[in-house]
């Protein structure tokens, strides 16, 4: 079977994880509170490793403000293919992470 992927994100994995997040949220009852979990860490807030990581070569600007521009329409799409709210942001560590945002819905 084939799986679909975005630039560097796996829809399948994301869908798990997305599934797996909600059900953990539901299960300690934080999900009134936290307004987002992550799903995934970078481990890095370099734009050149963040381009490699995440396969988004087509980022014709590759400072972090450019990168950032990019994430936000990847994020973007992902958000509209998964039918859930995504957002990649920074951890509190400085690392580049993906959200699902818990209180937030897909814009069309």
């Amino acid at each position: 079977m084939e799986t679909q992927s975005i630039c560097g994100l796996c829809l399948e994995r994301l869908k798990y994880q997305i599934k797996n997040a909600k059900k953990r949220a539901m299960d300690s009852g934080s999900n009134s509170g936290c307004g987002r979990i992550m799903l995934e860490c970078y481990n890095t807030a370099d734009p050149d490793e963040i381009v490699d990581i995440l396969e988004i070569y087509h980022a014709k600007d590759r400072t972090l403000q450019g990168v950032k521009e990019t994430l936000s329409e990847l994020a973007y799409s992902a958000s509209v293919l998964t039918r859930e709210p995504l957002q990649f942001d920074f951890s509190e560590e400085g690392h580049l992470g993906l959200f699902l945002l818990l209180d937030a819905t897909v814009a069309n």
